[in-house]
This record gives structure tokens, C-alpha cells and sequence, in this order.
């Protein structure tokens, strides 16, 4: 089975599910309160491997009783974690789901250049980058990759050679803002910007209150928002990645590949916290 490798954020994840969040002095009976496994590139980790991909995961956690919980966790989900780097002190997500959500977050570390395994970086059959890391790191991943480049985000530095490496971009709707120096108020907005991106042959851009779009060599796509009940959108990026590059990377077109990525989304927004649970779809 080829290999998929994520480089990105692994976290402690605290979900707490309140009826409001107090004032200031206030206090709020948590309804209900998860612990798990987090980090967007542990997400989308999880989210392949439940999928049925062979994956490795590359990050930091810390030299912690978290940071070995978190490996464990990791490890009985299915994700190779031979490259799971221990430095400091685990990262801490808190994701208070009250009416929408609100979301703290302590990454004390991240990665760093040395820490990458550019041999299975290269071997990989695809490699997916979320770029909350330093752009030294990505950029170094992205030109020793050898198979399929999906970018996970958009880039603050290096911004051209990173496009230039990557074969697959997904932006949120102010990712895609930021990206274009475009305002995106409609899906036809959102397709003439992504065809104005250089470099990757499948761009997806999200437009908020309306849903998904795709434009890649010679088709486009525009998916609308389901209708299923949205709990926390904590997390649905990180399955539609999952979705995304699982299908692209077993043979899928681009029109199925976006129709999985949504898909998994849509199932992973209706439930708090961002953990996937892909593994029915």
C-alpha cells in the first residue's frame, strides 16, 4: 500500500461543551467534556488512517506524560509514529463549544528543518503539508517530496516556491482572501480565484454560507454546503484534507476526490472537537 506522510501539528485536545460562556466573575456547567488525540496535521492523520491509508505522522510533541499519551493515542489509531520528534512541552487545544466556538490554543513547538525524515518524505506517495508550521520547514518537505504535494492552508513566506512544489491547495474562505487579494462573497467569485492560482492542478477554496469549489486542469466543481445540523466546524478542514488526498492518492478523479473531501467534511462537523471518524464513509 503506498504511503502518505503529514507534516504538522500534534495536540492535547480539550472539548468542552457549554450551554453559554459566562461573563467575566460567571461560571458555566460543562455538559460534556472530551480528551483526545488533536492538532490539525493529527487530524487529517487520523482521518487517513481511518480511511484506510498507510500513514506516518511528523511533529513535535513534548517530553511529557501528554506528549507519551499522545504517541500512544497516535500509535492505536494506525499512524506510524516513528518521526514524532519529543522536545519541551506538549501543545494544548481548547475548543469551547457553546453557540459556535471559540478555540485557544499553546503550540510551545513546532518543527523544525533538521527534524524532517527526508527519506520517507521522498519515498512518500503523497505528502501533506499543514502549514502552521515555520515555512523553512514546508518548503524543505514540499522540494524533497517526490509524489503527490497537497498544501494544507495558504503560505506566509516562500509563497511562490511552495505553489510551485504543490500539485493540490486547500484554503479556507480567508485563507483564499489572503491568498488572491480577491474578496469572495459567491462561489463564482471563489472559482475566478482559484483559476487565477499558479502552480497546483487541483485548487479548492471554501466560501463561507455556500460551500466548496474546485477548479483543476481542464474542470471545476462547485459543491453546495449540506444539509445535515453543523455542531462545531472544528476539524472539518482537517477531514476534508483526509478525504481529499486519500482518494486522489487510490486513483479517484478530481470530481470524486471532491465529492469524498466534502463528504468526510459534512460528517465531521456535526459532532464537537475536531476528530474525525471516518472510517464508516
Amino acid at each position: 500500500m503506498d504511503n502518505i506522510v503529514v507534516v504538522g501539528q500534534i495536540a492535547r485536545d480539550l472539548v468542552l461543551v457549554v450551554d453559554e460562556v459566562p461573563d467575566s466573575g460567571g461560571t458555566s456547567q460543562v455538559r460534556q467534556r472530551r480528551e483526545m488525540l488533536g492538532g490539525k496535521g493529527a487530524n487529517i492523520a487520523v482521518g487517513l488512517a481511518q480511511l484506510g491509508a498507510a500513514v506516518e505522522l511528523v511533529g513535535v510533541v513534548g517530553e511529557d506524560d501528554v506528549g507519551e499519551r499522545l504517541v500512544a493515542r497516535a500509535a492505536a489509531d494506525g499512524i506510524g509514529t516513528a518521526h514524532v520528534v519529543r522536545r519541551g512541552v506538549s501543545a494544548l487545544i481548547v475548543d469551547l463549544v457553546a453557540d459556535g466556538w471559540r478555540y485557544l490554543e499553546d503550540l510551545p513547538e513546532l518543527l523544525q528543518p533538521d527534524d524532517l525524515p527526508v527519506e520517507a518524505i521522498t519515498g512518500a506517495a503523497a505528502v501533506v503539508l499543514q502549514l502552521q508550521q515555520p515555512a523553512e520547514v514546508t518548503l524543505r518537505a514540499a522540494q524533497a517530496a517526490r509524489g503527490l504535494v497537497v498544501l494544507d492552508g495558504v503560505p506566509k513566506d516562500h509563497t511562490k516556491e511552495l505553489l510551485a512544489c504543490a500539485n493540490v491547495l486547500r484554503a479556507d474562505h480567508q485563507e483564499a482572501e489572503l491568498l488572491t487579494g480577491r474578496k469572495i462573497t459567491t462561489t463564482d467569485d471563489a472559482l475566478e480565484a482559484a483559476r487565477a492560482v499558479e502552480g497546483p492542478g487541483l485548487v479548492a477554496f471554501a466560501v463561507d454560507g455556500e460551500g466548496n469549489v474546485f477548479v483543476w486542469d481542464g474542470g471545476e466543481l462547485v459543491l453546495p454546503l449540506g444539509d445535515a445540523e453543523v455542531v462545531d466546524t472544528t476539524g472539518g478542514g482537517d477531514a476534508f484534507i483526509a478525504g481529499l488526498t486519500y482518494a486522489l492518492t487510490n486513483g479517484a478523479t478530481p470530481d470524486e476526490a471532491a465529492r469524498l473531501a466534502v463528504k468526510a467534511s459534512g460528517d465531521t462537523v456535526t459532532r464537537p472537537g475536531g476528530r474525525p471518524e471516518l472510517s464508516r464513509l
